[in-house]
């Protein structure tokens, strides 16, 4: 499903006279279809600039990035939108929607893009939205006026809807109340391994990790992997 061979990222720093800072370092990683794999380490290590790097949106300076098959490094950014609207689900730590669309269109949206009826895709919404506790009330309102648990499951319900074959999840239950939490995580490992997915979930939480399959830890730009009885010592 996701297969990094030596993959290399660095900024330029323009306004600090054209610095340049290297971000990752020759990660290698594969993540077999089914798979649930928790990605952790400090922050600024990057974890999740090689989230948006398996998402499509940096480049890498240099290696192979294959999602699903497309090679990124040198994919079309029509390949990418492609691959984002028929394979990928992509939670972010927070929610970034067009102010005063409703909360049902905004989770429908993605199932539009890609010709799923408007009355379906707004069915299909509901259900969502109502598994993730989402009073419906809510639903005609625009999410930027809901708490920040409310927009992190909103943003989950969005990732969610078009059944991706890859769901990638930047701290999913980061800014949410530990039951709230709970209940999402439980949601996102439960469609991902009754529909086959795979599910790459950033998260700086001990419980969160010790549901994944596999996990491992970034430092300065490598990727370590974490021993199953090491799990509870030192991050």
């Amino acid at each position: 499903m996701i297969d990094l061979t030596d993959v290399s990222k660095t900024f330029t720093l323009h306004n600090q006279g054209g610095a340049v800072i290297e971000v990752l370092s020759g990660v290698t990683l594969a993540v077999a279809p089914g798979e649930c794999v928790a990605l952790t380490g400090a922050s600024g290590a990057g974890k999740s600039t090689l989230m948006r790097m398996i998402y499509g949106n940096y480049r890498a300076r240099s290696g192979i990035i294959r999602v699903g098959g497309t090679d990124l490094v040198r994919a079309e950014p029509r390949e990418i939108i492609r691959l984002r609207r028929e394979v990928l689900g992509y939670v972010s730590q927070f929610l970034r929607v067009v102010p005063r669309v409703p909360t049902q269109d905004v989770v429908a949206e993605p199932l539009r893009a890609v010709g799923v009826a408007e009355a379906e895709a707004g069915e299909r919404a509901a259900a969502l939205l109502e598994r993730l506790n989402i009073p419906r009330p809510l639903w005609s309102l625009s999410p930027t006026t809901f708490s920040g648990g409310e927009q992190q499951r909103v943003a989950v319900a969005r990732a969610l809807i078009h059944q991706p074959t890859l769901v990638l999840a930047d701290e999913p239950t980061g800014n949410l109340d530990a039951e709230t939490g709970r209940h999402v995580l439980a949601l996102l490992l439960d469609l991902a391994r009754a529909s086959e997915q795979t599910l790459v979930m950033v998260t700086h939480s001990r419980e969160v990790a010790a549901s994944a399959d596999r996990v491992l830890r970034m430092a300065d730009g490598r990727l370590q992997a974490v021993a199953q009885d090491a799990r509870g010592g030192a991050w």
